[in-house]
């Protein structure tokens, strides 16, 4: 019987420090110490795949495959931007009739919801999602913000315009030479 949580308070003393690669290995090296049912025993104690320990098993029969880099080159999902080179363009023009804000300070805002620009940018022929929104807003210096009153169908002309706080904020930021530092 093989002691699942001497390895667990194992692999927890050193979890923090290693990378990827690290735990796979750790986790295959606990496997094939522990013998016969090591794999599973390890996989319940370290939360790691089996499938991942036996590429770490792997791994271990063969160090000179072992480079000094975690990933191979290129690899990892492909930005959208990079992938889509008019994506920007295309929301940005979606933007401009519903941006709100000063154009002179930093922080400008859009009223329209992650969902309706998705929905337009795939009615433009993009292949996007709507939580994929909020990073294409920050590339181009917008924020999500709807204000009450405008849900509310008050055409008051405060609507238009966020509390002094929040545009004030960024500009303060962008003035100050050195960092902010939190109590």
């Amino acid at each position: 019987m093989v002691d699942e949580s001497a390895i667990g308070e194992r692999y927890g003393a050193v979890r923090r420090s290693l990378n990827e690669r690290g735990r796979r290995l750790f986790a295959a090296a606990e496997a094939r110490t522990a013998g016969h049912g090591g794999i599973t025993a390890a996989a319940r104690a370290t939360g790691v795949a089996r499938s991942t320990i036996g590429r770490g098993l792997k791994d271990l029969d063969d160090p000179g495959a072992l480079s000094g880099v975690v990933r191979r080159p290129g690899s990892g999902r492909h930005t959208l931007t990079a992938k889509d080179a008019t994506l920007l363009d295309d929301l940005r023009w979606l933007l401009e009739p519903a941006t709100m804000g000063d154009p002179m300070r930093p922080l400008l805002w859009v009223s329209k919801s992650h969902a309706k620009l998705a929905d337009a940018l795939r009615a433009k022929g993009h292949r996007i999602g709507k939580s994929s929104i909020p990073k294409l807003l920050t590339l181009l210096r917008y924020r999500r913000q709807v204000n009450r009153k405008t849900l509310e169908g008050s055409r008051s002309s405060s609507t238009s315009t966020p509390p002094c706080w929040q545009t004030r904020r960024p500009v303060n930021r962008l003035s100050r030479s050195t960092p902010r530092r939190r109590s």
